[in-house]
């Protein structure tokens, strides 16, 4: 589990291929190493990787992840290439501050940047997502976008999509790679953990079992 508070920004150095599909990702990072274990997980940009790999080198700290064909399909292709920049975080503890909301690292859609609004010093961003996450994005709600917390400014249906707003303060753009934000940038997505639930148990209760 995860807070969705980025605590690095990570650089893919090297993205081999392994067999037809996977990827074996190698991450540079600011983490002290030699406190990360083999098998821990590391949220890299809203995904749960599982660290497979790691050291210090002549270069800084780093960490190897496996990225599986299917995982390659449901998330933003763009992060996954050599030089890209990741929003990384480390898994909750017991006793952890929870500054954002609760994360599983799952994703749930791959949204798309269509707006950038200024506004003062900060910044407004209108993504836009699949329809079937409308019942899961309210105003005021929490989303994780890339790994990072955010509280839903407004939504509005629009009938095969659902567009929304999230501000983006001067810290966030400046811990985070949102710093760097271009209209058409894709975005990985992971709803509410509390709005997936209470869908399931509204479903649940329409369509009972005999």
């Amino acid at each position: 589990m995860f807070t969705g508070i980025t605590t690095d920004i990570g650089m893919v150095r090297s993205a081999e291929q392994r067999g037809d599909r996977d990827l074996r990702l190698t991450i540079a990072c600011g983490y002290d190493m030699d406190t990360v274990e083999l098998g821990s997980s590391i949220a890299c940009s809203g995904v749960c990787f599982t660290v497979v790999d790691k050291g210090p080198d002549a270069d800084g700290s780093w960490f190897a992840v496996d990225v599986s064909g299917e995982t390659l399909s449901r998330t933003a292709n763009d992060l996954w290439r050599e030089g890209s920049k990741l929003n990384l975080e480390r898994s909750l503890r017991i006793g952890d501050e929870l500054g954002g909301h609760i994360v599983s690292g799952h994703v749930d859609s791959i949204g798309e940047l269509i707006e950038v609004i200024p506004e003062g010093g900060s910044f407004r961003i209108v993504v836009r997502a699949p329809a079937d996450l409308a019942p899961f994005i309210a105003p005021k709600g929490s989303i994780t976008l890339d790994g990072v917390s955010l509280t839903v400014n407004d939504v509005r249906d629009t009938g095969d999509s659902t567009e929304f707003s999230v501000n983006i303060i001067p810290h966030t753009a400046e811990i985070t790679t949102f710093g760097e934000t271009a209209v058409g940038r894709h975005l990985n997505v992971e709803i509410d953990v509390i709005a997936r639930y209470l869908e399931r148990m509204l479903a649940a209760r329409a369509h009972p079992t005999a």
